[in-house]
């Protein structure tokens, strides 16, 4: 669980991302998890966008893309979203 500091610090970082997934009408499939997955090993903080047309709610899907990936919901903003999992084998982010 992350603390106040923690997500306020992970949220300067994503500031600067850009969306690496985007989710359509198709909604969360199994190689879409493994996708967030293996993108989460190598980057450990991720931006995703949900498209109009999926008419899906983004925080929705992050709670369940955070739970599906044991990943962190860090924020949620319109239709994008941000998560973050700390790496086993290449850890980058050093959290406050």
């Amino acid at each position: 669980m992350l603390t106040g500091k923690q997500r306020s610090f992970l949220k300067g970082i994503a500031n600067n991302l850009d969306p690496i997934f985007q989710i359509g009408k198709n909604g969360i499939t199994e190689n879409f998890i493994k996708q967030v997955d293996d993108a989460l090993e190598a980057r450990e903080i991720i931006k995703i966008k949900v498209l109009n047309n999926s008419f899906l709610n983004p925080k929705e899907v992050a709670n369940e893309l955070a739970e599906k990936t044991g990943a962190e919901f860090v924020q949620s903003i319109g239709n994008k979203f941000v998560l973050y999992r700390e790496s086993k084998k290449n850890k980058k982010i050093e959290l406050p």
